[in-house]
């Protein structure tokens, strides 16, 4: 594969991975798994599942400026956990759904052939060579219908909405770390 000057994958940064008879530069980030990395930072900035789950610590706040103080320190201090929350939720409703597994098995066995399919030959449709992102999108059209049929849109906007009302609610009735109360006192003039 031909190196370009200022092509993204070609920059010799990275780390090599050799295709079918190609060699493919990928950059550091790229290789060594951004996702893996946030999620790693992400588990070791976890606060105690004991005290974000203690029922003693809930208490309902004194007036709207005390429940918006609570929203926005609890939702800092405990990112984290709410993170896990959520992929938890997203986890939950991919597995009571078959068909939303189907459609998803569908989408990334598209995506997988289409990414093996790039490193042997290009791709030409209708006398036209389809780009990598022409490629992927037409994966997606083709598993549109599967994601319709499943009703995604609706698992999409339900975790949202279970997030927001679970994460909102524990965040607005769980009281503050002593250190932040401390902190919040001694910021008023």
């Amino acid at each position: 594969m031909a190196a370009k000057v200022g092509d993204l994958f070609s920059d010799g940064v990275g780390e090599e991975t050799g295709g079918i008879g190609n060699k493919i530069y990928l950059p550091k980030m790229i290789s060594q798994g951004a996702a893996k990395e946030w999620l790693d930072r992400r588990r070791a900035t976890i606060r105690p599942w004991a005290n974000f789950v203690d029922q003693r610590r809930f208490s309902r706040p004194r007036n709207f400026g005390d429940m918006c103080k609570r929203l926005v320190k609890n939702v800092e201090y405990f990112q984290s956990n709410y993170v896990f929350v959520f992929l938890g939720l997203i986890i939950y409703c991919i597995i009571s759904s078959p068909m939303l597994l189907i459609a998803l098995a569908v989408f990334f066995g598209a995506c997988y052939i289409i990414y093996l399919k790039t490193l042997q030959t290009k791709l030409i449709l209708f006398g036209r060579e389809l780009s990598t992102a022409h490629q992927y999108g037409l994966a997606g059209a083709v598993s549109f219908p599967f994601f319709w049929l499943a009703g995604a849109g609706s698992a999409v906007f339900w975790v949202l909405g279970a997030t927001l009302v679970s994460i909102g609610s524990h965040a607005a009735f769980h009281e503050l770390e002593s250190a932040e109360v401390e902190e919040l006192e001694m910021e008023s003039v």
